[in-house]
This record gives C-alpha cells, sequence and structure tokens, in this order.
C-alpha cells in the first residue's frame, strides 16, 4: 500500500511537472513569435521583389527579343552571349534603336560608298525579324518604282546610323513574308512619310486582312495558319493537301513550346543584368522625344 501510494505521488509530481514545463514553452514561443514573423515578412518580401522583377521583364522579351539566347541548345554559350549583350549595350549608347514589331514601319539611314552623298535611307514595313544576339536582323520592304525591294539590316550593324519608327504596330502574323505575293499597295509607303507620334502605352495591333495576288505564290501559304490573309483561294487538290499536312495538335505539345522559347527563370536572370543600362537609355530616349515634341511645337 505505502509503496503504491508513493509512486502515486511521484506520478503526479511528474504531470504537474510536464503541466509547467508546457506552460513555460508557450510563453517562450510566444517570445519567439516576432522572430519567426520577421523571418516570414523577410521571405514575402523576397517572394514579392521576385514578383516585381518578374512582371517588370514581362514586355522586354518583346521589346528586346535580341537580348534573349538561341532556343536551340546547340548554339548556346553562356560566355559569348554575356560578351554580346555587353556589346550590344554599347553600340545601344550610341545608336538609339528604337522599339519595333513585324508591321512597323521603319526609317533606316546607313552609310553607302556607292552614293554620291555616302549616305543612303531606306523606308519600309517590316516583314521579319529574326536571329539573336549581334547575328539579329530585320527585313524591310517597300515599292520603288513599281517593282518590290527588299532590304535586310543586321540590327547592330556599324554601318547604320540612325533607325527611326515613322509608325509603330504589329500584325495578327508573326511574318509578312506573304505581301511578296499581295497586291503592291499593301507595301508602298512615301519615302517623306513623316513620324506619327503614339502616346498610348500599348502597342496598337493592326488587324487588316490582306487578299493575295491569284495564283502561282511564291510559297504555299495555305500550308501555314495565316490569320492576316483574307480567303486563300486554291483549288481542292491543294486544299486537301493542305489538310493533311496541318498539325492542329502542335499548340498543346509543351515540349515543342519548351524547345522554342526561353525559359521565365532565365529571361529574368538575363535582363536582370541589363536592366540598369536599358532603363538608362529608355530614359535618355524618353528625354529627346520631349525635346523634339517642345521644338515642333515652337516651330508650329
Amino acid at each position: 500500500m505505502i509503496s503504491s501510494r508513493y509512486l502515486c505521488d511521484k506520478i503526479w509530481q511528474k504531470l504537474t511537472f510536464i503541466k509547467i514545463l508546457d506552460k513555460e514553452f508557450k510563453v517562450f514561443s510566444t517570445l519567439r513569435q516576432p522572430e519567426t514573423q520577421l523571418e516570414d515578412n523577410n521571405n514575402s518580401k523576397m517572394e514579392n521583389n521576385k514578383l516585381n522583377d518578374s512582371l517588370s521583364f514581362v514586355n522586354y522579351r518583346f521589346i528586346y527579343p535580341e537580348f534573349l539566347p538561341d532556343p536551340n541548345p546547340l548554339y548556346r554559350n553562356n560566355m559569348r552571349e554575356k560578351l554580346e549583350r555587353m556589346d550590344m549595350l554599347s553600340r545601344r549608347s550610341v545608336l538609339n534603336i528604337p522599339e519595333f514589331y513585324v508591321g512597323s514601319i521603319l526609317a533606316v539611314t546607313y552609310s553607302d560608298l556607292h552614293t554620291n552623298e555616302k549616305i543612303n535611307k531606306f523606308v519600309g514595313i517590316c516583314i521579319l525579324r529574326k536571329g539573336t544576339g549581334l547575328r539579329s536582323s530585320f527585313l524591310l520592304r517597300n515599292v520603288v518604282n513599281g517593282e518590290g525591294v527588299e532590304v535586310s539590316y543586321d540590327l547592330y550593324d556599324p554601318a547604320i546610323q540612325k533607325i527611326d519608327c515613322l509608325k509603330l504596330e504589329r500584325r495578327l502574323d508573326d511574318e509578312l513574308l506573304y505581301l511578296r505575293d499581295a497586291p503592291l499597295e499593301y507595301s508602298t509607303f512615301p519615302f517623306d512619310m513623316e513620324m506619327e507620334s503614339t502616346f498610348s502605352k500599348s502597342v496598337p495591333i493592326n488587324k487588316i486582312k490582306i487578299p493575295l495576288n491569284p495564283l502561282p505564290w511564291s510559297m504555299k501559304w495555305e500550308l501555314k495558319n495565316l490569320k492576316g490573309v483574307k480567303d486563300l483561294i486554291v483549288n481542292e487538290k491543294r486544299r486537301k493537301k493542305a489538310e493533311a499536312y496541318s498539325k492542329p495538335w502542335e499548340k498543346y505539345d509543351l515540349m515543342k513550346t519548351y524547345r522554342e522559347t526561353i525559359p521565365e527563370e532565365e529571361q529574368i536572370e538575363i535582363f536582370s543584368d541589363v536592366h540598369t543600362e536599358l532603363r538608362h537609355l529608355e530614359i535618355q530616349k524618353s528625354i529627346l522625344k520631349r525635346k523634339n515634341i517642345l521644338k515642333k511645337q515652337k516651330i508650329t
């Protein structure tokens, strides 16, 4: 009996001691709570900063596509890409390269040894933009003396003296090569065209649909999913062949889109390196635009 009472007392003492420890632990846990909250706040701030950075770099992949590396892994080299980005930034500090897209109308002034004034100027619509890094290029098209003329330029060519975006807009397709088989009126632009002032934050999209000339064409346009072409008329044989070659499942192929694009994490890492320089150049461009607007207002 005595031993059993003694054991009961010991057990009761241990239980009360455990309860006291539990209360003390809760007190200590409340004291430690601000530290954990600080850590959580720091983590949330870091996440918010990352989100803000990613949001600020969302449009960069459209405005500066040449800063992104080639999606093909066979042509990837981190050291070469970093050196090329440094060269591109130094070139942009000397030459003002405006924002433009396929469908924008550009005026390019470049040095030409074969002309009397040693300077030539070409105005045309951008029908193609391709390449990455220092190999990036764009193709302009216009009609001169009733003939379609196309001139290809390297974006960072030192012979280019000036690039002006006379009309900033986008089209429904990523390439406008089908203008070669369209009426000439859709590729005709005056060489003395004045620059249009754009005050909208978003880039306007021209939803025009262009009719093509009758067959033959330079390419089988019915095989491509073109949105900016009006009513492609082909015979039954070519239509069936186009249906056989069509691949409607490709838009669901995630690996194909992964191979043809750069992941968002890589884009943020790349643009974070050149963000300060590009932002500084953008501020300089805005200052020059305002000065030109004030000059025009004083003249008028």
